[in-house]
């Protein structure tokens, strides 16, 4: 009988401590810091916990503060879609604030080789910590297989309990989308999913699933997408010549626009004769006609949240990001027929 291995012990964390001591993990992440705001009993307390854990601190994070590179190097996909982009540009503004620069490494291809180089040319630059927002489950299987990586973030949608992902919650997101269809009436809903291997989009196509399952309502199979709207539009005018559905949740924005283009064109109403949902919303959401209800994503927060993380070797706050339906005209109850 063959061996079996061993169970790995997962090292205690910021949030282990905290629990133990009865304080919240910022307040951790000040003793740590050597913070001189705290009571003498708080931070004694705080250390004890510590020492009963064997918990060390993460000292190569911290070494950002006074590191000779002071970079942080970002590894993102090619794709400028609007949610990785906004989130560079929010990392950039806040690693400027901390004064530290940010380098960032595009991946051309997912696939192992070209993942490897990206991190490898971003090490070679001596970045202090590494944040990762191309949402491919390859990109994190390839990290999961290096070694000797500085202090790494991820964004994804935290669904293995990782405390260094931070995540919005992209099924909630997906549930409330079809809520909102479904509580207005709608039985057949129709949802435009992402592309395959992109973690966001299969969190999302399972909370349209969820949702539809939960209500017993109809499912009609998710159609993957590429998150443009030509995508949205082809696929629109197709479904809508069938008629089979009221209304589409679409896993992002540009889709719903291609969505509702192709409805205009086949002289359907939105949304008297199609309800149409996106997600993200981008700032043309809101101008386009009818404005677009969609599901918002706090992109700055999350690009801030990377930069402190890293600055203070802090663990993630799962769920503390939460996705906010944005009801506007381009969803109502369905016609009768």
């Amino acid at each position: 009988m063959a061996a079996t291995e061993p169970q790995r012990v997962r090292a205690p964390n910021m949030r282990d401590v905290a629990q133990l001591a009865g304080v919240s993990y910022q307040t951790v992440s000040r003793v740590v810091n050597n913070s001189p705001a705290l009571r003498d009993e708080t931070r004694e307390r705080v250390l004890a916990a510590m020492e009963q854990l064997h918990y060390r601190p993460n000292r190569a994070a911290r070494a950002l503060k006074t590191s000779r590179s002071r970079m942080i190097g970002v590894l993102a996909s090619v794709r400028a879609t609007y949610g990785p982009a906004l989130t560079i540009q929010a990392i950039e503004s806040a690693a400027m604030a901390e004064g530290l620069y940010v380098s960032t490494a595009h991946i051309t291809e997912v696939d192992t080789e070209t993942i490897s180089a990206a991190i490898d040319r971003l090490i070679d630059q001596d970045v202090e910590g590494l944040i990762v927002i191309a949402p491919q489950q390859r990109v994190f299987d390839t990290l999961a297989a290096m070694s000797d990586l500085p202090p790494t973030v991820t964004l994804r949608s935290g669904l293995d309990g990782d405390p260094r992902a931070l995540w919005v919650d992209q099924m909630a997101g997906a549930r409330a989308a079809v809520a909102h269809l479904a509580e207005q009436g709608h039985e057949y809903i129709r949802h435009l999913a992402g592309p395959q291997d992109w973690i966001e989009a299969d969190a999302r196509m399972q909370g349209y699933l969820l949702e539809l399952s939960d209500r017993d309502l109809p499912t009609l199979p998710p159609i993957r997408g590429d998150w443009t709207s030509d995508f949205g539009y082809y696929a629109g005018r197709e479904l809508m010549v069938v008629r089979d559905c009221t209304a589409f949740f679409c896993s992002n924005d540009e889709m719903a626009f291609g969505v509702m283009h192709a409805a205009h064109e086949l002289g359907l109403d939105v949304p008297g004769d199609i309800s149409v949902v996106g997600f993200d919303d981008v700032p043309s959401a809101r101008h386009y006609w009818p404005p677009l209800t969609t599901v918002r994503q706090d992109f700055d927060e999350l690009g801030r949240r990377c930069v402190r993380m890293l600055v203070d070797g802090t663990d993630a706050s799962p769920g503390d990001v939460e996705p906010q339906l944005v009801v506007r005209a381009s969803t109502a109850a369905p016609r009768r027929r």
